[in-house]
């Protein structure tokens, strides 16, 4: 990787930097991006082996590639990822929307609909959207406790929870890709990997960076890419605000899990079928067909999410494989005979990711949000925070990392442009 570096090569016990970015996923890197576009010198320290956080591609088959997290854009109102999908050239795949869904019943047994045909509780389901509509356009999300009815808003909750938002028009890509092209701009010695935060002290006129290894970093500016629910694995000096950490206290990652069946033939779309499966019970909350033709690249992904996913995941591996597999069996084999086994699987959770511990992103708890929840994005004396649960639209996706990146490189290239003008 042109990227990476070894710390321990670096001349001085202490490397001084304009911005230290801290958490090489889309936020750290944007916002990096966008302080060394202003002529600033920053680094990205990033804990894990590579670049993305929780955008991550692996090779599935000969020639092709499966994400293991983050897998989709669109071009129609994500216009930040999109940017960069055309900045870097990336070809996506267009989702295929075609062919009959199949739907596993409580019971056991298997349904077959059309694509896109919602078998549930029709007139629940639009009083939910109805509801979340009606209240989402109520709220500010710079000052949630000024909008009409907010503390009512903040205690709503909700069983019913749509788990798939897919625009029409969504591409699935390669989307590590983006970061590491990310990465490679910034210059060789820019990101540097395995190199865990401990802690940041900005008592003194310039913030000491501290890693596990004993490398010491300082510079003017820190930005911290990592999500609320870790900001306690930081020491920070003097300590967070009060508001930051019930912040963090109070967030919870969702748990989000990946079983991939790759296979050697497309035989659900031989046989009629869009790789679309909805689930009662079970691991498997639902699946979708993840094929790019081009490459000859054929699977399915089932997503493994909420309470269901996490009973799932106590399961041996073997155990938790067998159990997706006969589900997915189950419900396929009521229409196609004989399809084959899978040349390969993949599988991620994100739960189990020491420097993650759950997907898509934190979520605050009933209440957090007209309390303190106007301090996500406030910076802390010369500490500024990004990541996707900052952001002002797309909250939890790329495009709100994206954007929130953008948003945290400008606050700290403007308060540096301030502080060289007094």
């Amino acid at each position: 990787m042109r990227y990476q570096v070894n710390i321990t090569a670096l001349e001085s016990i202490r490397t001084t930097y304009d911005v230290v970015v801290i958490g090489a996923g889309l936020s750290g890197l944007q916002a990096a991006h966008s302080v060394r576009a202003a002529g600033l010198k920053v680094c990205v320290l990033e804990a894990t082996n590579r670049v993305g956080g929780k955008t991550l591609s692996v090779q599935s088959c000969e020639n092709g590639f499966n994400d293991l997290g983050a897998a989709w854009i669109n071009d129609t109102n994500q216009s930040e990822m999109f940017k960069l999908f055309q900045r870097y050239n990336i070809d996506g795949e267009i989702q295929r929307a075609t062919g009959d869904d199949v739907v596993l019943l409580s019971d056991g047994s298997a349904r077959r609909r059309p694509f896109g045909q919602f078998t549930g509780d029709q007139d629940l389901l639009l009083q939910v959207l109805k509801l979340l509509r009606k209240e989402s356009a109520l709220v500010d999300l710079d000052n949630p406790a000024s909008s009409p009815g907010a503390e009512d808003i903040d205690k709503l909750t909700f069983d019913v929870i749509c788990t798939a938002l897919l625009g029409v028009q969504s591409q699935e890509v390669r989307n590590q890709t983006i970061s590491k092209k990310f990465a490679e701009e910034l210059g060789p010695d820019a990101v540097i990997l395995r190199t865990p935060v401990t802690s940041i002290d900005q008592t003194g006129p310039i913030c000491i960076i501290s890693t596990d290894a004993g490398k010491l970093f300082q510079s003017r500016k820190v930005i911290v890419s990592v999500p609320t629910t870790l900001y306690n694995s930081i020491t920070f000096n003097p300590p967070l605000p009060s508001e930051k950490a019930i912040l963090s206290d109070n967030a919870v990652m969702g748990y989000y899990s990946k079983m991939i069946f790759v296979f050697k033939e497309p035989w659900w779309q031989t046989s009629g079928f869009s790789g679309i499966m909805d689930c009662e019970k079970g691991p498997v909350t639902f699946t979708r067909d993840t094929s790019v033709p081009e490459d000859e690249q054929w699977s399915i992904t089932c997503f493994i999410v909420g309470d269901r996913g996490r009973e799932w995941s106590k399961l041996s591996k073997a155990s938790r494989r067998n159990q997706v597999w006969g589900q997915f069996t189950q419900a396929f084999g009521s229409f196609v005979e004989n399809f084959p086994e899978p040349s390969n699987v993949l599988e991620m959770e994100w739960a189990k990711q020491a420097f993650f511990l759950g997907a898509p992103c934190p979520v605050m708890t009933p209440g957090t949000l007209t309390s303190v929840g106007d301090k996500l994005a406030t910076p802390f004396g010369d500490v500024h925070f990004v990541g996707t649960e900052t952001a002002q639209v797309w909250r939890g996706y790329m495009e709100g990392a994206v954007r929130s990146g953008q948003r945290g490189g400008a606050e700290v290239v403007e308060a540096l442009s301030k502080s060289l003008a007094a």
